[in-house]
């Protein structure tokens, strides 16, 4: 019935989401940011063939050496840094320091409305190059003026960026992924208690559903109170009907029986009598079945095991002087019986029972707490030193009405009405062979948690 977990799914798609949106958000400001250094470079070359084409004008000779850019990267050779002018017809005139020895490569294409075109190209030394170049008139020349810039200084600019952006987006990320695990924490908080809420149903600490829920899980809860609800009163119907069925039947198969013992030499009375007692029986084991399931499937009921079994010791030493009843004291740890308690009174008497009828003297109670997956289960042991039963009796005696010994009294009935009770459970009934030379029955039925304010000191036999 269990698969997964709603937080963790939840964690992990956002941790997911966030990957993805973290990483695109650092390759997108990666690009700005290199978008942004690429036309600042352009927007900076564009300053200098303006101060080249005011020299020019100044000097009124584009070969004067007097024309130079206050920037020191145009004379250090190598550096992808370069400026030249050259004539209409693409003939060098001037260049800076650093162009020594050098040509650059021209530019292709189509001049914008500013005369004004670039492109990106690679100088003999292999670096990348922003490439800027106008073409101007200058005191009636026709001039071309070229600068360039290193595009590799912005690559390792925004590769460092990019560097620093991974760290703080992780730490982002990491930051994130914590707030959504509390976020779904909190937000599951009211199906914890939701779920703590129908637990005390359950173990029977309250009769319905209580708490305020958001607005999300607020119909869940009252569909929970209102399967209660419906519950209790089918039960309760079904309770009037089984009163009601009893009650009608048992005035008209008494006559018959009455009838019938009147003559019983008529061999028609006689069958009359012997349908009408099989009727009888017929009508008590099927009432005492929809009794049982009634009563037992009422949810939220508790019962101490300790202080019932020990009641019944109680009982059974009075009704039977000649017997030893030997309890053994369970530890606080014991759970109590998740049920009706008259439902624990009937199964653990009819056993004890049965065994003050066959013991020889000595009869011994035990009660161990078992832990299962699914939570505790309360073993009740009762055994005796009687002759016991062998493997085949012991699975003949739980079938409805067999008796292995007619001298005894009782109808045979009382261990299938315990069967009974325990499938309804969902516990289990095991004869076997007992320490003390008789027979030992294991009851085992579901557990609920421990009852407050009752110590077993205060129910230790007197």
């Amino acid at each position: 019935m269990r698969k997964g977990s709603i937080a963790a799914s939840l964690f992990w798609l956002s941790a997911g989401w966030l990957i993805i949106a973290l990483l695109a958000t650092a390759f997108l400001l990666t690009e700005l940011y290199s978008r942004a250094l690429d036309n600042s470079l352009s927007e900076t070359l564009k300053f200098h063939i303006e101060t080249l084409v005011d020299r020019t004008l100044v000097t009124n000779d584009p070969a004067s050496e007097n024309i130079r850019v206050g920037d020191p990267r145009f004379e250090r050779p190598a550096s992808g840094w370069y400026w030249v002018i050259r004539d209409d017809a693409g003939k060098v005139i001037n260049f800076s320091g650093s162009m020594v020895g050098m040509l650059l490569p021209e530019l292709t294409g189509a001049y914008d409305v500013n005369n004004v075109r670039t492109g990106v190209e690679t100088d003999p030394f292999e670096t990348r190059m922003r490439v800027v170049e106008q073409a101007a008139t200058v005191n009636g020349t026709r001039l071309q003026f070229t600068a360039t810039g290193s595009l590799d200084e912005i690559l390792e600019l925004v590769d460092e960026f990019r560097g620093q952006t991974l760290i703080v987006l992780s730490a982002v990320a990491i930051m994130l992924a914590i707030m959504s695990t509390i976020v779904a924490r909190i937000a599951l908080r009211p199906v914890g208690r939701l779920g703590k809420a129908i637990e005390k149903v359950r173990e029977g600490e309250a009769e319905n559903v209580g708490g305020t829920y958001p607005r999300e899980i607020a119909p869940l809860a009252e569909e929970v109170n209102e399967l209660l609800r419906s519950n209790t009163q089918i039960i309760e119907r079904a309770r009037n009907q089984v009163g009601n069925l009893a009650h009608g039947l048992k005035t008209p198969l008494a006559v018959l029986r009455n009838e019938a013992s009147a003559a019983k030499e008529s061999a028609l009375s006689r069958v009359v009598l012997s349908e009408s007692e099989k009727m009888t029986q017929l009508v008590t084991t099927y009432l005492d079945r929809a009794r049982i399931a009634a009563r037992s499937a009422v949810v939220g009921k508790k019962a101490d095991a300790t202080h019932v079994m020990l009641r019944l010791a109680r009982v059974m030493e009075k009704l039977n002087p000649s017997k030893t009843i030997a309890f053994v004291r369970p530890d606080a740890s014991l759970p109590w019986f998740r049920g009706d308690e008259g439902d624990l009174e009937e199964m653990a008497g009819n056993l004890l029972d049965n065994a003050c009828k066959w013991s020889g003297g000595k009869i011994a109670i035990s009660m161990v707490a078992e832990r299962t997956p699914s939570g505790a289960n309360l073993l009740i042991k009762i055994e005796d030193d009687g002759p016991g039963l062998t493997e085949e009796e012991a699975k003949a005696v739980l079938r409805r009405g067999v008796r292995l010994d007619e001298k005894t009294p009782g109808s045979g009935l009382g261990l299938d009405i315990v069967k009974e009770l325990v499938d309804v459970y969902g516990g289990s009934l095991q004869l076997k062979r007992s320490v003390l030379g008789g027979l030992l029955a294991e009851l085992r039925l579901p557990g609920a948690k421990l009852g407050m304010g009752r110590g077993l000191s205060a129910l230790s036999p007197q």
